[in-house]
């Protein structure tokens, strides 16, 4: 079918959509307009506003058009933040004479004599907080922390009622849900949001306490700047041309009209020699011009045609017979990566790349061992289906590109990994490593989603070298959910026998996943690594149709396959008459969770639930368990730079917090060596100029950056040991944990520091006692230990709605040494969050026949809110690791993977249904009640 399409069509057309960045190689560029060309091709009608902005009286003139978000940020109050851009996040509120409203919805032509507070206004000094900001701080009630100024604003709101209501009395958790249910956190720190609001609320916080987070005062200010809160001078903005087909070949792209338009000052094609169109949202080519409304207007000018093809959008689409390969076989080699590690060489066959079979055991003996069982022991056995879940951090994949020169390159990047950056936009470009710097003073998010090189960073880079000024590209939030990464899609097919006494004989899963155009997803690790021992035949198939590429996120496979294989565990306990928690505690080898089972058997709810289904009426309750486990991660090549200065301790590396504490872990363990507070060093990360910092992915941060803090401190404080010797003529002067210790006594750490001259070490990870399980590759080293969870789930299920909600949760991990308890904390309620998530809502839509974007919004795209958890509790277990240098492991990962297990299992144990296909909708649920 050929048809033709034009930009202007498609933009009525209201289709979202943005994508990865390998895919797609610029080509041709456009010129810049003239200079002294005006700035817009229509000047739009302006009005003049006269308003109170944070105490002062400003005269503002805006346009229709224009949102008080934007009019606000453009007057450099840039803590409030872009999110959803429809008012379903929060992100973006502010007081308006005194009441929280949404601003990016507000028209700024409403401001006219009325008065607005940002979250720069809320304390009344730098270091004088609010009560509820230092409640935040000292909960740790912000991860990643590009919602709290929202939560912040409306949570003072609430409190100066309440306070003004009740006095200190205590507001109940559904009052302080009711009150923030317009507000939404990626990184889920709801629980501690909870306890920030109660506590304030409560007069806990009237005072000033510590927070375990030494950049929270920036977050709670509005003072962190993020990569969406850069501005350059001269700096123009960028926008993308989205393909609005899941297949077609482009006969026609002439942007000549576009490029014409006054304010546009560059082009560049996106779509590489190809034309080939592989998915919706696929990028065409990018406009720079003076600012977005121009740029906006110059896409709608872009004559585009096309030859639309039939696209492939399921995998029972891609694997019919006769189907058209999406990667013929010369096109192989171009698929994205949707993992974390480097991709294997697999066999094509048609739109299917597989069988990856590499972590089978004694496949032929296990499928027989199957069989047996099915006479002479137990078989468990089903098929499990998961949905697409996207990453959709709320800040967007996001860059400023400024070239100095032709060969000089600064990059302002939302990323995972400044230092991976600089030398993947190094060798693209063409340029020497150290010419590229790459910066992410604080990140909105990520969550696997950005740790590659992708198409906001290409767009800006290549469009600041084509115009000779800076440029700034950021995607709009139904691009972000279509293009900014998700998890891939699967279909699992589990089968697992025990014997007469109940040991596990035999273990078969066949995984068959979808990351769109992209492959590499691997699943059947996890069978391998919670139940190693016995035989089993696992294999992973990947189906590319034309969707978006899916990309590492949280866990990468893990969440599907825990879900299929602890149902299938709970299915095979219940079929035998036994305890589930018992099944799993006589099965399990790893010694990180064996002291998991223990805690676990001694929490009432699991402790005195009762039989399967024996809630009747409407509302039915359940508890159901899951266990998980991961990979222990490390980069061997992490370095720690620690110096005396004339401020005293600093410390730097070009890791990156993305929400994930590495700031503030690198603080704990430099202060706890000298015998500091935590605020007393200052840490200085998310720029690739400073010494090699680990990625923030495969939950390898705190455990890389734990053993070159040591070393640092180890090699500092014997350089203090030389000092005080020479100055002071010591004699048996030696290392000691609380200073210079000598015949003469003890010289505190904290004191040497105040005098020392300036000294400068750089620590470095070192190799773990006995090496590692494979030796490091791409940078990376997995080592000879999987961490361990357990996690329990009570849940309610509604029989008449078919609604499901958690009532309580419990997690427990086993990942050795605890750096900082409130950051971990945090970390492992918010995985328990996202989880809760992709149990019950989150679920990607495409429009079945085109391939477009249905669930484009956040109000359409469904991650929890704070009302729908219930009570998190978070038990760490601290033994083990010792081998591991800082004795712990990543948790990041880890506690993502059970949380849909669990809960489905619960909803079996309240209706004796047993879910097997997620998100857990009330469609699916009343089916399956009623199957």
């Amino acid at each position: 079918m050929t048809a033709s399409t034009t930009r202007r069509g498609f933009l009525r057309g209201g289709v979202g959509a943005a994508l990865l960045g390998g895919a797609c190689r610029p080509g041709v560029h456009g010129e810049a307009a003239p200079e002294g060309t005006p700035p817009d091709a229509a000047p739009r009608e302006r009005v003049d506003v006269a308003t109170t902005i944070n105490g002062e009286a400003r005269s503002l003139s805006v346009g229709a058009e224009d949102s008080t978000l934007e009019v606000v940020r453009g007057l450099g109050l840039t803590g409030s933040k872009h999110g959803c851009g429809h008012g379903a996040c929060g992100a973006c509120t502010m007081m308006l004479d005194g009441t929280p409203v949404t601003t990016c919805l507000l028209p700024a032509t409403s401001l006219h004599r009325r008065a607005v507070q940002t979250i720069e206004y809320v304390a009344t000094a730098p270091d004088d907080l609010h009560p509820v900001q230092r409640a935040f701080a000292a909960e740790d009630a912000l991860q990643c922390g590009y919602c709290t100024p929202g939560f912040v604003i409306e949570s003072v709101a609430f409190y100066e009622r309440w306070r003004a209501a009740h006095g200190g009395s205590e507001p109940s958790r559904d009052e302080v849900a009711a009150a923030l249910a317009g507000h939404l956190c990626r990184c889920g720190s709801y629980e501690a949001i909870y306890r920030a609001v109660q506590g304030a609320c409560a007069g806990r916080f009237d005072r000033a306490t510590a927070s375990p987070r030494i950049e929270a005062a920036d977050k709670l200010t509005g003072r962190a700047v993020y990569t969406v809160d850069v501005r350059l001078p001269g700096m123009l903005h960028a926008k993308v041309l989205h393909a609005p087909w899941a297949h077609a070949r482009v006969r026609k792209l002439d942007w000549s009209k576009a490029l014409a338009l006054p304010g546009v000052r560059g082009v560049v094609d996106m779509l590489g020699p190809t034309k080939l169109v592989r998915h919706a949202g696929q990028e065409i080519l990018a406009i720079a011009a003076v600012d977005e409304a121009t740029a906006t207007r110059a896409l709608a000018l872009v004559e585009l045609d096309a030859d639309v093809l039939p696209p492939l959008l399921t995998m029972t689409a891609a694997l019919a017979p006769g189907a058209a390969a999406i990667y013929p076989n010369g096109d192989r080699g171009h698929p994205s990566n949707a993992t974390e590690g480097p991709l294997l060489p697999q066999r094509w066959h048609g739109n299917r790349r597989g069988p990856f079979k590499l972590f089978s055991k004694h496949g032929d003996k296990a499928n027989r061992a199957i069989e047996e069982a099915r006479s002479i022991g137990v078989v468990a056995e089903g098929s499990f289906r998961t949905q697409v879940q996207c990453h959709t951090a709320l800040e967007p994949h996001a860059a400023v590109a400024a070239w100095d020169g032709p060969d000089r390159l600064t990059v302002y990047l939302s990323t995972q990994s400044v230092q991976m950056m600089a030398h993947d936009i190094a060798e693209r470009f063409e340029l020497r490593e150290e010419n590229v710097r790459v910066v992410a003073e604080h990140v909105g998010g990520g969550f696997g989603a950005k740790a590659t090189l992708g198409p906001e960073a290409i767009v800006a880079i290549e469009l600041a070298r084509t115009t000779g000024a800076p440029v700034r590209y950021a995607l709009e939030r139904g691009a972000e959910i279509m293009l900014g990464g998700n998890r891939p899609g699967a279909t699992i097919e589990v089968a697992l026998a025990t014997d007469k006494a109940g040991e596990m004989v035999g273990l078969r899963a066949k995984s068959t996943s979808t990351a769109g155009v992209a492959v590499g997803t691997v699943t059947s690790v996890m069978f391998r690594i919670i139940y190693p021992d016995a035989p089993r035949d696992l294999q992973d198939e990947d189906v590319v149709t034309h969707a978006p590429a899916g990309k590492p996120f949280r866990g990468p496979g893990g969440p599907p396959a825990v879900f299929a294989l602890e149902s299938t565990v709970d299915e095979l306990a219940h079929l035998r008459g036994e305890d589930p928690l018992a099944v799993r505690k006589r099965w399990d080898p790893n010694p990180a969770r064996k002291p998991l089972y223990a805690w676990a058997e001694g929490i009432p709810a699991w402790r005195d639930r009762g039989p399967v289904a024996s809630d009747k009426g409407r509302f039915r309750r359940g508890v159901g368990v899951a266990c998980g486990a991961w990979f222990a991660f490390a980069e061997p090549s992490t370095r720690l730079q620690l110096e005396i200065t004339a401020d005293g301790l600093l410390a730097s590396c070009s890791t990156q917090d993305i929400g994930n504490g590495s700031r503030s872990s690198i603080a704990n363990l430099v202060s706890h060596r000298f015998d500091l507070r935590p605020t007393q060093v200052e840490v200085r990360i998310g720029d690739s100029r400073y010494v090699h910092g680990p990625m923030a992915g495969g939950s390898r941060s705190t455990s890389s950056l734990a053993g070159a803090c040591d070393d640092a401190c180890d090699q500092l404080q014997d350089e203090l040991v030389e000092f005080a010797s020479r100055r002071w003529h010591l004699r048996g002067a030696e290392r000691d944990p609380k200073g210079v210790r000598h015949d003469g006594g003890v010289i505190p750490w904290r004191d040497l520091v105040g005098i020392a001259p300036k000294l400068l070490v750089v620590g470095r990870r070192k190799r773990d006692k006995g090496g590692y399980f494979l030796p490091p590759l791409a940078g990376l080293a997995v080592e000879r230990y999987v961490s361990g969870s357990l996690q329990i789930a009570h849940v309610e299920v509604d029989t008449r709605l078919g609604r499901v909600r958690v009532l309580e949760t419990w997690l427990g991990a086993g990942v050795g040494r605890i750096v900082s308890p409130a950051l971990a904390r945090s970390q492992a309620e918010g995985g328990v969050i996202q989880g809760i998530g992709y149990a019950l809502y989150e679920e990607r839509r495409l429009d079945p026949r085109a391939g477009f974007l249905l669930t484009a919004g956040l109000e359409d795209y469904r991650i929890a809110g704070i009302g729908d958890i219930g009570p998190i509790h978070v038990h760490f277990d601290e033994h083990g690791y010792e081998k591991v240098p800082g004795h712990n492991v990543g948790l990041g990962e880890l506690v993502t993977l059970t949380p849909a297990a669990a809960i489905a299992n619960a909803v079996h144990h309240a209706t004796k249904w047993r879910p097997r296909e997620l998100p857990l909708r009330p469609d699916r649920v009343l089916e399956g009640l009623r199957g």
